[in-house]
């Protein structure tokens, strides 16, 4: 059977899909009782179809084979995924105490913490975990993986793969949420901090924290020091972590909300294993600097708005070109192009409208930091119709996410002030990246609802998916936040930035996203009551 499956090439990606799931199942069931090379050459063979297979059929298939998966070097292998995919094989894999031994040096931070938090580990591998200090709790900067190209004698060859296109995408997510964290959320404001307590690790990564947000410290290293306003610490850190010297007022920069950005001051003594003398890292109190401790004149920090703008209009121009070209080559514009040509371009033509609407998304993200909040448009829009055409135009992605939609209408009529296009942008972006994080074989339940003509306010509620039932406001918003702990690689725009994108949009409008307990609300002005008016003063004449 296995000598069967390397033997065929896979000449698309449903062959390669197919080739994915028997390989991974087979060796889950009989990897132990496989000979060496055909474990060598199934291992080889996955890691070539890896970069063909969506992440979101390697997410199934290691949810599929995790609770049986005894089989050492496939756990190794799903570990070192990304890590929405290996989160999910770590949390359920169920291997020997020298299997796990043996695994752990493969393994990155990621996988290390999540190995951390389970319970139900043999002693030996925890007092392993133990050993490697912080690095098995702290949160790594995601690393970019080269793939092996394989050896000409393999049957199954990688195809070529192009730059990593979403990477510019993401990294503009990461600049326009430092953007936006700066300015004030919605909800209640909260007072800066005035202090916090960490420790470091041997490595000088902070792994403990108390009296700031655990996601704007966690991870951050004072062993080096960061440069061009990145978050971190600054030189006189680094240089008494390698002396092992007491820190005394050194200067630290932190990312986050209001209440946790901004400049620190810290001070930290080593402290050593009593029994061993051996180094184990730093415990620190931080403060905010005194008036008199911040430079003169410092500029104001610079707005990122304007270069925001520049990068998305950098990002626009190529993919236009290159749209452009694929529309001439799938039209024939310029003589006849065989099908397969035009197979491809029509795909590259429907990825290219893809990252267009995302594009549109993150400047609109830029946009609506400084935008001033208006009043409500005066354009009337038909908000049911426009749900009913968003439900139809999400059919191909339900498909494809095994995920059923059904939303009610409560009362009505459903008019609402607003633009079309926004009206459209935040139903359709909220719908999306609901179903986006709900479980195959779900259903996501919403209502439209007007429960009287003279109601302000239209609702559209959507029951929250099962996956995210339990999580706070506040990890609802963090762009970093999914059911897998990390944002899902398969989606360039988060869960977070896009609820946060549906917010702004709304606010602008003069509505709003409401995050509660059992469903999430989006709240737009309702056009009903000044409709009905008309419709009296019609009757009367």
């Amino acid at each position: 059977m296995i000598a069967t499956i390397l033997r065929q090439a896979p000449a698309d990606r449903r062959a390669s899909i197919i080739a994915w799931r028997q390989l991974s199942d087979i060796l889950a069931q009989r990897g132990n009782q496989l000979s060496d090379d055909d474990i060598r050459r199934s291992l080889h063979a996955l890691a070539v179809l890896r970069p063909r297979v969506p992440e979101s059929v390697r997410r199934d298939c290691a949810r599929a084979i995790a609770r049986h998966g005894r089989f050492a070097p496939l756990v190794a292998l799903y570990a070192n995924d990304v890590p929405a995919v290996s989160a999910i094989m770590l949390r359920e894999a169920r291997l020997a105490e020298a299997d796990w031994l043996a695994l752990l040096p493969a393994t990155n931070a990621m996988a290390r913490s999540v190995l951390a938090g389970r319970t139900d580990l043999p002693h030996g591998v925890n007092r392993a975990l133990a050993s490697l200090g912080s690095a098995s709790v702290a949160l790594p900067q995601p690393e970019v993986v080269e793939q092996e190209a394989p050896a000409p004698a393999q049957p199954i060859a990688p195809e070529p793969v192009a730059a990593d296109a979403p990477s510019q995408i993401s990294e503009l997510v990461r600049r326009i949420d430092k953007y936006q964290s700066t300015r004030a959320q919605p909800g209640p404001s909260r007072a800066p901090r005035a202090a916090f307590l960490f420790e470091t690790g041997p490595d000088g990564v902070i792994h403990w924290v108390e009296g700031v947000t655990r996601g704007a410290v966690i991870g951050l290293s004072i062993a080096e020091a960061a440069f061009g306003g990145e978050p971190g610490t600054d030189g006189v850190a680094a240089g008494a972590f390698r002396q092992r010297a007491e820190i005394i007022n050194a200067r630290m920069l932190l990312e986050g909300t209001a209440a946790d950005a901004g400049e620190w001051r810290f001070s930290a003594l080593p402290w050593f294993d009593p029994a061993t003398g051996q180094f184990r890292g730093y415990r620190a109190s931080a403060r905010r600097p005194h008036r008199n401790e911040m430079p003169y004149g410092r500029p104001a920090p610079e707005d990122s708005g304007d270069s925001i703008r520049q990068l998305i209009h950098e990002l626009r121009s190529p993919l236009n070109a290159i749209s452009g070209f694929a529309q001439i080559i799938s039209g024939q514009m310029f003589g006849p192009v065989s099908s397969g040509y035009r197979s491809m371009a029509e795909t590259i033509v429907g990825d290219a409208a893809s990252v267009q609407s995302i594009i549109d998304d993150l400047e609109t993200a830029a946009r609506s930091g400084t935008a001033r909040v208006d009043a409500p448009s005066e354009e009337v829009v038909d908000i049911g119709a426009i749900v009913t055409q968003v439900e139809s135009e999400l059919a191909d992605l339900l498909a494809d996410q095994r995920v059923d939609l059904s939303i009610s209408r409560v009362g009505g009529p459903f008019l609402g002030h607003s633009s079309d296009a926004d009206v459209r942008r935040m139903v359709g972006r909220l719908l999306t990246a609901l179903v986006d994080v709900s479980e195959p074989g779900a259903i996501l339940v919403g209502q439209l609802v007007t429960e009287s003509r003279h109601d302000d306010m239209l609702q559209l509620r959507i029951v929250r998916p099962a996956t995210i039932r339990f999580a706070t406001s506040a990890e609802l918003l963090d762009p970093g936040f999914s059911p897998e702990g990390e944002a899902p690689g398969a989606a360039v725009l988060s869960l977070g930035f896009s609820l946060r994108l549906v917010d702004s949009l709304a606010r602008a409008s003069g509505g709003r996203l409401d995050i509660g307990h059992n469903a999430l609300t989006l709240h737009l002005p309702s056009a009903n009551s000044k409709a009905e008016a008309g419709l009296e003063a019609q009757q009367g004449e």
